[in-house]
């Protein structure tokens, strides 16, 4: 099984921008290795019949029809609107 050294927690560490004790690079170590582990587990496994795929379930396509369709007209939406301002809805500003 591949190991992880101390060296390349703290290189990845630093690529990221992460400032870690020593504590933590310990624990990083001892976690990351324990998964590299188990995914080399599936190199065990017998692939030669399953069908390369990209995703595990079969997705569809399941948007509606883009149809043009009879909505809300303007003035009923803003009758409902707490201020309004030719024709167009007001909202307090958030920038600064």
């Amino acid at each position: 099984m591949t190991e992880i050294s101390k060296e390349q927690v703290k290189h990845v560490a630093n690529l990221a921008r992460l400032a870690l004790t020593e504590e933590e690079v310990e624990t990083f170590t001892q976690q990351l290795g324990d998964i590299i582990n188990y995914a080399e587990l599936l190199n065990e496994l017998d692939t030669d019949n399953v069908e390369p795929t990209t995703h595990v379930l079969d997705l569809k396509n399941v948007m509606r029809k883009d149809e043009p369709k009879e909505w809300i007209k303007k003035e009923d939406a803003l009758k409902n609107a707490p201020d309004q301002k030719d024709g167009q809805f007001r909202v307090p500003s958030i920038l600064e």
